[in-house]
């Protein structure tokens, strides 16, 4: 544990940080895996899903939890993965 008073608080703060960040992380994740399973389903909820994921992620990427580029590589392969899947097989 550090002595230095400054420190104390930069730890108290980057431990706040890294559970905010932490739920928002895992939001993420749960976003895209319901999309992706409603498009795989064939619900007519997968276009609501797909831009609540794509929401959560553009918001990810403005508060910095992750970057903007990750963010785009994300959505990129999410609306190619959903779009496959709502395409009729056979």
């Amino acid at each position: 544990m550090a002595n230095i008073k400054s420190q104390i608080k930069r730890n108290l703060q980057n431990e706040k940080r890294r559970l905010r960040n932490k739920a928002v992380r895992s939001e993420l994740r749960t976003r895209t895996r319901n999309a992706i399973t409603a498009a795989e389903s064939g619900t007519d909820d997968a276009g609501e899903a797909l831009r609540m994921a794509i929401k959560r992620t553009d918001q990810a990427a403005a508060k910095g939890v992750i970057h903007k580029n990750t963010a785009a590589r994300r959505k990129s392969r999410l609306v190619r993965r959903v779009s496959a899947g709502e395409a009729p097989t056979g």
